[in-house]
């Protein structure tokens, strides 16, 4: 082969490999290249590691602050004392000023299941799996502002630039599925939660381990074919690619590391063929479809339910971390694009609660009978709570970063219970308090990690999620 020829191939394959490492292609050949020695950083090998009872996690994460005195955290004493002060806090100032008198939840609360949970009547779908739940409502955050607030509970810092929770798996057990990515965040059809991107970013991780946007109304980018360029051209262009990557190895003979990358790239193709097929909700039958209500009246609630179906598609396919969101940041109307209800809850939340309950329920129904249940761990969460009494002057409920309530469910927990308790009128958690840090630990035993042993060494310091707190939330383990 003449010293032209073999100069232009050259040329070629670095412009083709170049052009290949923007948009998810990008993505795709960084986590696959990382393949070759990724480091799994579990602290001192002679620390225990629990058995692993979960392989996958679904987080779902509802932005704005879901109240737990309105959803899951029933207070009758609300109810007795509705339009008195809160006692020793009369005109108490929280995040946007002062508070009125306690105020009821609008709606009932209705006994559900056979553990005879109360659950807010908004959510007559969601009550249908209460028996398999294990409520959090002692739960409490370090931040009262919804952009701290949700990297918190991501991350387990009020500060951007730290690894999340997804981010800490990818790094710790790596990928299920080599064609798909090993942390995935589903946006809502109405934007990014509050703080965007960093809610499901790598932070000082390596990059290969931050969360791959996508959804179901906007499936990975740049995985079609250029404009003008036809399926004849492409697979020239593989083949050609090919043969110099084989002429380039075969030249370097016992290069074990450059047969290897070349395995990479071919391996990041196979991502870019397996991605689409996932995103594709066409081939999952008009039943589910139906189930999931993804032709609903409601754009918003078919939106979100063709996430959710995206979702169980993801988990069965070995995605190791689905975040899926239900509401976005802050609109200049409160309450409008989250659960952000400062001034009219029931308006609000008659509008938020239909959205997510019957596709989330369904989407529950459907790991439980694909079964994918019994190793998957779903856990629910917001980023604060609300105060027990209205926002002086609205009908609505300021932040409340002192007590809140999330849930897990699935995998590994022991379902039908509540762990730890507010006061009695949902303001302060008094009883069993927790916060990220417990969450997350538990999280990661469930997942057969330790979570004071999964360390990232950095800026002089072993890093880890839950910084230096965090016990396993044991009573709520089966």
């Amino acid at each position: 082969m003449s010293t032209d020829l073999v100069a232009l191939r050259e040329s070629t394959r670095r412009r083709l490999l170049g052009q290949m490492t923007t948009g998810f292609a990008g993505l795709a050949l960084g986590q696959m290249l990382s393949l070759e020695r990724m480091p799994i950083a579990l602290g001192d090998a002679s620390t225990e590691r629990p058995p692993a009872k979960a392989k996958r996690v679904l987080q779902i994460f509802c932005p704005g602050a879901a109240s737990h005195i309105d959803l899951w955290d029933y207070k009758p004493a609300l109810e007795k004392h509705h339009g008195e002060p809160l006692p020793g806090a009369e005109g108490e100032v929280s995040f946007q000023g002062k508070n009125g008198n306690l105020m009821k939840s609008p709606w009932a609360f209705v006994p559900a299941g056979e553990s005879g949970k109360p659950i807010s009547s908004l959510l007559p779908n969601m009550a249908r799996h209460v028996d398999g739940m294990a409520f959090i409502h002692s739960m409490t955050s370090k931040s009262n502002t919804h952009g701290p607030g949700c990297i918190f509970m991501n991350s387990c810092f009020t500060r951007e630039g730290f690894p999340t929770a997804g981010a800490w798996v990818s790094y710790a057990l790596g990928t299920l599925n080599d064609n798909l990515p090993t942390y995935v965040a589903i946006q809502d059809v109405r934007g990014e939660p509050p703080n965007g991107k960093a809610n499901w970013g790598n932070g000082f991780l390596p990059a290969r381990h931050q969360g791959v946007a996508l959804s179901a109304q906007q499936p990975l980018r740049n995985l079609s074919r250029p404009d003008g360029v036809t399926p004849a051209t492409d697979e020239a262009t593989q083949a050609f690619l090919a043969a110099s990557n084989g002429e380039h190895a075969a030249a370097r003979n016992g290069d074990d590391p450059l047969k290897a990358r070349i395995a990479a790239y071919e391996l990041a193709a196979r991502m870019q063929l397996a991605a689409p097929e996932v995103s594709d909700l066409a081939r999952e039958s008009a039943e589910v479809h139906a189930a999931y209500g993804t032709s609903d009246l409601n754009p918003l609630k078919a939106a979100y339910a063709r996430n959710c179906l995206l979702a169980r598609r993801l988990l069965e396919r070995g995605v190791r971390y689905v975040s899926l969101y239900c509401a976005s940041r802050a609109s200049a109307v409160d309450g409008l694009l989250n659960w952000d209800a400062h001034k009219t809850l029931q308006a609000d939340y008659e509008r938020h609660a239909p959205i997510f309950d019957g596709p989330t329920a369904a989407l529950l129904d459907d790991l439980k009978r694909t079964g994918l249940l019994d190793d998957t761990l779903v856990v629910w969460c917001t980023e604060f709570g609300r105060m027990p009494t209205h926002q002086q002057g609205t009908a609505g409920r300021d932040h409340n970063p002192d007590a809140f309530t999330t849930w897990m469910l699935g995998a590994g927990i022991k379902g039908g219970i509540s762990y730890g308790a507010t006061d009695e009128f949902g303001r302060r958690a008094v009883d069993k308090v927790s916060s990220a840090y417990d969450f997350y630990a538990t999280v990661l035993h469930l997942l057969g990690l330790n979570h004071e042993s999964l360390t990232y060494y950095h800026n002089g310091a072993n890093r880890r999620l839950t910084d230096v707190h965090g016990h396993v939330l044991s009573d709520i383990l089966a």
